[in-house]
């Protein structure tokens, strides 16, 4: 089953030569859908899957009534404010029925998770209580307000109420609610299918002889890393030479196999840059040359109904811009929503005199302590989009906008960690 809106194929949207970055997420939004089917899997192995349809709850949970301490249960009309002593009538172990009624005047002993007796309304917790030697009447202690420690049936869900919607990447607590209702199964989408491809003469994998001028596939390795955080499958079509036929038929082939096709290199428009090209001639190309730093050769089309993702060359680049536009897509591919990462203002640790306006900058922020104890964000000390170096020191990136032409230290500035994109902290 797939998702009755198909991806559209009509041409740009925008005429500018480069789209700014608000613009671009824009038209990534607007021209991409779930196009992948749906599969029922167990709960056990459904963690990190897009949920396809409402899971709601069959059941109250809890489904009683019960006590969320180990102490004992009592009415609160029965001198619950003064305390006192009451006779111990019951013992109610958690997994077990509980007695039909509390006899008046009497406490119940009662363990976390127990079923409370009809007439009981309050828990005493045990280490407030005084219970004389013989086991037979327990102090309870004054003040203890009306149902306190004592959790209702329904509190957490009532039966009917929608626990998790279509679309919820299920996270562990999401698989422990569906779990606390009962529910065995859920019917989720099929992970995105991507195509991986490397393209230029110049690229080699790490250990592969390389030629002068040649350069290893960093990215490749770097976007694997990155992709399988996103929840996909992926497919090593390994490297393209700068070859226009070859690019052309592994790009018709792929596009009737995977859902996306994500390449870095080949994007910009030189003579040896087919890429581009051969999406123009197979399908449609919606995006092309962003007014951002680093990323500016990012492009995005179709062939058919299989996104094509093409990405710059150098990493700084790729990681960025597969972390703020492919990302997002991915996500809508495979059912989900369209993802935005969350931005933090951070005082700048940095300045800088002069930026180019209408671009959109991201620098690699580092996060440190002021002489104040404040929380500040370092700028990488250099800009170069090859440096991989950067993005490993980096905890995140900084985002200036287009209209900001100077930074002052000091200044707030948008941060956003790489922890929204699921990559671990240094």
């Amino acid at each position: 089953m797939t998702s009755s809106r198909r991806l559209l194929d009509d041409c740009f949207l925008h005429d500018r030569d480069r789209l700014r970055h608000d613009d671009a997420l824009a038209i990534l939004r607007d021209r991409v859908s779930a196009t992948v089917g749906h599969e029922t899997l167990d709960l056990a192995a459904a963690a990190g899957r897009i949920l396809a349809d409402p899971v709601r709850a069959g059941q109250n949970v809890p489904l009683a009534d019960n006590s969320a301490v180990d102490g004992y249960a009592f009415a609160q009309a029965d001198h619950g404010r003064t305390g006192g002593r009451f006779p111990v009538s019951a013992r109610i172990p958690a997994g077990h029925p509980s007695p039909a009624s509390l006899a008046p005047g009497t406490a119940a002993r009662i363990f976390t998770g127990a079923v409370m007796p009809a007439g009981a309304d309050t828990v005493a917790m045990q280490e407030d209580c005084d219970l004389d030697e013989d086991g037979h009447l327990v102090r309870i202690p004054p003040g203890l307000k009306p149902g306190a420690n004592r959790r209702r049936a329904g509190e957490d869900l009532k039966a009917g109420d929608v626990l998790v919607a279509p679309g919820t990447r299920l996270r562990p607590q999401d698989i422990a609610a569906i779990a606390s209702t009962g529910t065995p199964r859920v019917n989720v989408f099929r992970p995105v299918r991507i195509a991986l491809v490397s393209t230029g003469d110049e690229i080699r994998r790490p250990g592969d002889p390389l030629p002068d001028g040649g350069v290893y596939d960093s990215n490749h390795y770097l976007l694997s890393g990155l992709l399988a955080g996103f929840g996909v499958e992926i497919d090593d079509l390994g490297i393209l030479p700068d070859d226009a036929a070859q690019i052309r038929r592994t790009l018709e082939r792929a596009a009737g196999e995977h859902d996306a096709i994500i390449s870095t290199g080949g994007a910009s428009r030189g003579e040896e840059d087919h890429l581009v090209e051969a999406i123009d001639a197979l399908g449609t190309r919606h995006m092309w040359q962003l007014a951002i730093k680093p990323g500016r050769p990012m492009n995005f089309g179709q062939i058919g109904d299989c996104v094509t993702l093409g990405l710059p060359g150098n990493p700084v680049a790729a990681m960025i811009c597969c972390l703020l536009y492919v990302r997002p897509v991915l996500s809508v591919l495979g059912g989900g929503a369209f993802l935005a990462p969350r931005r933090y203002q951070v005082p700048a640790a940095f300045s800088v005199e002069k930026k180019k306006p209408d671009r959109r900058e991201f620098y690699r922020g580092i996060l440190a302590s002021d002489d104040a104890g404040r929380t500040v964000v370092r700028k990488f000390a250099r800009d170069g989009s090859g440096l991989i170096t950067s993005l490993r020191e980096a905890d995140g990136l900084i985002e200036i906008a287009e209209e900001t032409v100077r930074i002052e230290e000091g200044e707030p500035v948008d941060f956003i960690s790489f922890a929204e994109f699921g990559i671990p902290a240094r």
